[in-house]
């Protein structure tokens, strides 16, 4: 019987190596993902969210060394089988979506070209096959004229189109976990709100587990089930979404709450 839990994290823990010495940046984070489940790693800047995230994957900065702790993915220990295990899920089994969309999308090849190459790898279909998926996963995250933006580069595409981009490619390998980094920065309000329902409606439907790496509170009220509070590299609270935002129990989760001012909305 399947664990509840897809991805669970204990006492992980690393840093980086300079010729001044060794700076550790995460220290004993612990947590678990629960299946078809949307997460939250909130906190401010700095305080070890996307180093998190791209740990997961195996693609932490270079200089980046983990000194102790384990990530195991439906039943994979990632860690001990690295880096053959990131490579094995990489991509197939876990997507990620950058914030930065543009900055994420190789600017010489057009949108339906990354798309193919994307699927081909992944699922090792078809030239046609793999140009059908993409159609049809484009379609899937709201874009109009799907074979016409096909044709498109990165540059032609605004802001929130990009993104819709990125989670097409993230999506298109059908993979059980996406982690999401801030994927709505840089975007207007409207476009944000646009942007999560999209997301949030394809994790139901996909029977996806995500998990959202952002610092907006509100987004988190409005799209996610649990939570994880980190500062300066240390898992501070976890919990559901209600008993985070309604009972508290750390002073920092609190103080989060309170600089949001969206207790007072709710």
């Amino acid at each position: 019987m399947p664990s509840d839990t897809i991805l669970d994290v204990t006492d992980f823990s690393g840093g980086f190596t300079s010729p001044t010495g060794f700076t550790p940046v995460l220290h004993q984070v612990s947590f678990g993902l629960r299946r078809s489940v949307m997460t939250a790693i909130v906190g401010e800047t700095g305080s070890g969210k996307t180093m998190t995230a791209l740990s997961i994957l195996g693609i932490a900065p270079r200089g980046f060394t983990r000194t102790e702790g384990t990530m195991v993915f439906d039943g994979l220990d990632l860690v001990a089988g690295a880096p053959q295990s990131f490579r094995d899920v990489r991509g197939k089994r876990i997507s990620l979506v950058f914030q930065d969309a543009r900055g994420s999308l190789n600017p010489v090849f057009t949108v339906g070209h990354q798309l193919i190459d994307v699927c081909r790898v992944n699922q090792g279909v078809s030239k046609k096959e793999a140009a059908a998926q993409a159609l049809e996963m484009l379609a899937r995250v709201r874009i109009p004229e799907p074979a016409r933006r096909m044709k498109q580069y990165p540059h032609e595409f605004s802001g929130g189109m990009a993104q819709r981009v990125m989670l097409a490619l993230a999506l298109i390998s059908r993979p059980e976990l996406l982690l999401l980094d801030e994927p709505t920065t840089g975007l207007d309000v409207t476009i944000q709100a646009d942007i999560m329902s999209l997301i949030t409606e394809l994790v139901v439907s996909e029977g996806l587990t995500a998990c959202l790496i952002t610092h907006d509170l509100g987004v988190v009220a409005e799209n996610c089930q649990d939570v994880v509070v980190l500062r300066n590299g240390r898992v501070r609270e976890t919990g559901s979404c209600e008993q985070i935002f309604t009972a508290p129990q750390d002073e920092y989760t609190r103080n989060l709450l309170a600089a949001s001012r969206l207790v007072e909305a709710l």
